[in-house]
């Protein structure tokens, strides 16, 4: 557990790097201490797709099996990931994506993921029953982001820890240093 002066120490750190623009030190910092999650850059991620950098970041604050959230959040991503490789036709990776990441979740939801296993296999998997609303890559992200976002807002592993950056300036205001 760390301590409120470890804490506000770190948040003064994080703020230097901000307004030095030492950004990606600033990530780093927040999910190697795991005191801090950016929301904003977490959704930054999801939305552009990059679902590996989104991966390892909420990787430094939770891990899969923390508790159904947590989850919920890697299946999502995951799977998120694999949908949008098997929409760019890149079969060969989508498979690497089934064995490597989403084999887990098979002890889960075994026919989910068989389901999911069968979509390789059509050509266009808003075919399936289940994907038909899919719609473009860039919508279905964002809808993804908006049910990731309410698992990690109900997830008790990030209480406290979700960081608005107006709060970071108040809070810097009131330390001495």
């Amino acid at each position: 557990m760390c301590s409120f002066v470890q804490k506000d120490c770190v948040a003064v750190i994080l703020k230097f790097l901000e307004d030095h623009n030492f950004t990606e030190t600033a990530h780093t910092l927040e999910r190697e201490s795991g005191l801090f999650f950016n929301l904003e850059y977490f959704e930054d991620l999801a939305l552009k797709g990059e679902w590996n950098e989104a991966e390892k970041y909420i990787s430094g604050f939770t891990k899969l099996e923390d508790n159904k959230f947590s989850t919920k959040i890697y299946f999502e991503m995951r799977k998120q990931y694999y949908l949008e490789t098997l929409d760019k036709h890149e079969y060969g990776k989508a498979v690497e994506i089934l064995n490597n990441d989403l084999k887990v979740f098979d002890q889960y939801n075994s026919e989910l993921y068989k389901e999911m296993v069968l979509l390789i296999t059509v050509d266009d998997f808003r075919k399936h029953a289940s994907l038909t609303k899919y719609g473009d890559t860039r919508s279905a992200r964002a809808s993804i982001l908006r049910e990731i976002k309410k698992a990690i807002e109900a997830n008790p592993v990030f209480l406290g820890k979700i960081r608005v950056l107006a709060l970071d300036s108040l809070r810097m205001s009131n330390l001495q240093i």
